[in-house]
């Protein structure tokens, strides 16, 4: 199967070209967050996810925490697909997805140990998919995603092993180690960021380099 591929903190419409281009399956739009690369403004993201074409998805990053909060992000941005960045409460997860049963809905989970496998059972019912990655939603500030650092991808291979739903890896990616990474944990995905990037600008030389590898793995 096909590695898809999820390019992050996309920050203006040239920058989605550019992923487009590259052959990127889903373009990632960063809401304000507590810390972290790369946050747009939601009229940003409304304006960027309303131009980029079919099939492209459009991930928007929300750092908000209940349903009520995030509807109203989905309803300010309209992408195809919501991030959630926290660890919410199932509750929250079960009401979000009542309220917008047609927008695809993705649960990061923050891989610090072998418990984030307990996580799987908590959201699976509610969400489309998960995406791996390795912030540490426990520190001041919070951070919950763009850090550049790898986790223990043996944690990561036995979620995707455990996982009934599709997911994505997160976390440190690069050109030198993106075929490593689906060798080794075997995702639906790969979730970039800072790894092709330069001085915070997209940088199309690491992204094509990236690309070739994460896709002859």
């Amino acid at each position: 199967m096909r590695t898809r591929i999820k390019v992050c903190c996309i920050a203006s419409r040239e920058e989605a070209q550019m992923a487009i281009d590259a052959g990127a399956d889903a373009l990632g739009l960063v809401a304000e967050m507590p810390s972290g690369p790369g946050p747009i403004s939601d009229e940003e993201i409304a304006d960027i996810a309303a131009w980029v074409p079919p099939p492209v998805a459009t991930f928007m990053l929300t750092a908000e925490t209940t349903a009520d909060a995030i509807s109203r992000h989905l309803e300010r941005t309209r992408p195809t697909t919501v991030q959630i960045v926290s660890h919410i409460e199932q509750t929250e997860a079960a009401k979000l997805a009542v309220l917008h049963p047609h927008v695809r809905r993705v649960q990061v989970i923050h891989v610090e140990d072998q418990g984030a496998l307990d996580l799987i059972p908590v959201y699976a019912p509610y969400m489309h998919a998960f995406l791996l990655d390795s912030g540490r939603p426990g520190a001041d500030p919070p951070e919950l995603g763009g850090t550049g650092r790898r986790h223990e991808w043996s944690f990561s291979r036995a979620f995707v092993d455990a996982s009934p739903l599709p997911v994505f890896l997160a976390g440190g990616l690069t050109p030198d180690n993106a075929r490593q990474a689906v060798r080794d944990v075997r995702p639906f995905g790969l979730d970039l960021c800072t790894g092709v990037r330069t001085n915070d600008r997209l940088d199309q030389a690491k992204l094509k380099a990236f690309m070739r590898a994460a896709t002859t793995a």
